[in-house]
């Protein structure tokens, strides 16, 4: 289930058309590292790895839509970063992935 909602992230980004080249790959690669990230955390912490997803669905969604809303770009990114709150020690990888996607869905929502 997260897979495929990392994977339905994916394929917004790609299909969506006001994302830039470089944009787009970056945040691509992002979130491979984040698929993989989230992989190892729904080991152990699975409703916490679908929340996390979950937000990054949201997240990309506010972020790419054509007639963006800053607050609610602002409000997915918010539930995204407090998603992974508790893991930097026990999991640093992940919550470094989350803050990079975070910090670019951010720059795109302005």
């Amino acid at each position: 289930m997260i897979q495929e909602q990392i994977e339905k992230i994916e394929a917004k980004i790609g299909s969506t058309e006001n994302i830039p080249s470089e944009t787009r790959e970056d945040l691509l690669a992002l979130l491979a590292t984040l698929k993989s990230e989230i992989a190892q955390l729904d080991e152990t912490h699975s409703e916490d790895a679908q929340s996390i997803a979950r937000f990054a669905e949201v997240s990309t969604h506010e972020a790419t839509r054509e007639e963006k809303r800053p607050d609610l770009v602002q409000a997915g990114i918010q539930g995204l970063t407090s998603s992974v709150e508790g893991f930097e020690s026990s999991h640093p990888h992940l919550v470094q992935s989350v803050n990079q996607l975070a910090v670019a869905l951010s720059n795109m929502g302005i």
